[in-house]
């Protein structure tokens, strides 16, 4: 089982910003590359720390991990960490380099590769539509995006302007002395390379448009408004040391004929005549594994809720499976004939059809209480 990401940087769920930058960087600082050289623990641990702060210092991704845990970020590459699977050093430097200040480098990249700019290429994002049924048992979904890639025979060269650092030096004259500052190279915007030679058809950075099937994990238990990632299916950063985007999936639930969700139970309806309600009946209702039959007691009455256990939908953590609540509706006819009319009219006075309400019987409050609960 993954570890918790509070347990890796040491702090409780309750923490503010301030205090989970902090312990990152504690973690960051004792388990960096550059104090522990080939220890290959120290590199995993340090990548943990990275993956858990990439995720909880982002207040969307924290609200997200809060509420279905790993699970929202593992679905077979369709996660928004896994700095332990998908990406390197590099990566981590690029991301959160501002956490080592200059105590390393300059929080640089790892090994060889320390200094070397790593750009990104941007995301893309989609929405993906998925059924009740779809979100009961998991579904993998094949979508055509149109990304950007480098054309074939694009080459680079070192950036004249910046030398191969992405930033350039500035120095300006102020009234407390000359001041330097650094920013992002405006001819190669941070690249370290430029173009050196372009394939026709391509952009200005030498990309082209292409249409790629991808294939996108979505797994049982999610909920409308999710948000997946699929790494490195966004467009292609250009230069030979970046690395591509990400595909950010939008899940949209599509609404059920007969089945209403809320969290992980399931509502439906069901109508049954008077003479079913009197009589008893077997009634066949939908449920998101198919069709099933079920039994309706004598005397049921009106508003009822019949309960089947683990109808429902699953937990995105895995925790368990929701019911499937019947809501029983009595469909009194408007219109008799005139033998009904006469039956009716001879039983109103009858002792059996006096409402005479148990407490077994709950009232309507007290079922939207136990519906909520």
């Amino acid at each position: 089982m993954k570890e918790d990401f509070y347990e890796i940087l040491g702090i409780s769920k309750g923490a503010t910003s301030a205090e989970i930058k902090k312990a990152y960087r504690k973690k960051a600082i004792q388990f960096h590359p550059d104090k522990n050289p080939d220890d290959k623990t120290a590199e995993e641990k340090f990548k943990k720390a990275a993956e858990a702060y990439e995720i909880l210092s982002d207040d969307n991704k924290r609200a997200r991990y809060d509420q279905y845990g790993h699970a929202a970020f593992e679905n077979g590459g369709a996660g928004a960490g896994g700095f332990g699977g998908g990406m390197n050093m590099d990566d981590i430097f690029s991301q959160f380099g501002d956490i080592f200040g200059g105590g390393f480098g300059g929080g640089g990249g790892f090994g060889g590769s320390r200094g070397t700019p790593r750009v990104k290429g941007s995301n893309l994002r989609i929405k993906v539509k998925v059924t009740i049924q779809e979100i009961a048992n998991g579904v993998e979904k094949k979508v055509k995006v149109r990304r950007k890639v480098q054309a074939d025979g694009v080459s680079f060269k070192t950036c004249s302007t910046c030398n191969g650092q992405g930033q350039v030096m500035r120095v300006t004259n102020t009234i407390l002395g000359r001041m330097q500052t650094s920013a992002t190279c405006p001819t190669c915007q941070g690249a370290g390379q430029s173009l050196e030679n372009r394939p026709k058809g391509s952009d200005s950075n030498g990309m082209i448009q292409e249409e790629e099937t991808v294939s996108i994990n979505i797994p049982a238990g999610v909920t409308d408004g999710v948000q997946l990632k699929v790494t490195g299916k966004g467009n292609d950063a250009p230069g030979n040391n970046g690395i591509s985007g990400d595909l950010l999936v939008l899940i949209e639930e599509t609404q059920h004929e007969s089945l209403k969700r809320e969290g992980m139970n399931l509502h439906t309806d069901l109508y049954i005549n008077f003479s079913e309600a009197v009589l008893g009946a077997s009634k066949e209702i939908e449920t998101v594994s198919g069709k099933v039959k079920i039994k309706v007691e004598e005397g049921t009455q009106s508003g009822k809720i019949l309960r089947l256990r683990g109808k429902g939908l699953p937990s995105i953590e895995r925790y368990g499976t929701g019911d499937l609540l019947v809501h029983i509706n009595v469909w009194t006819p408007q219109e008799l004939d005139k033998e009904q009319k006469n039956f009716f009219n001879d039983n109103k006075e009858s002792s059996n059809f006096e409402p005479s309400p148990s407490k077994s019987d709950k009232s309507f409050f007290e079922k939207v209480k136990d519906m909520f609960s």
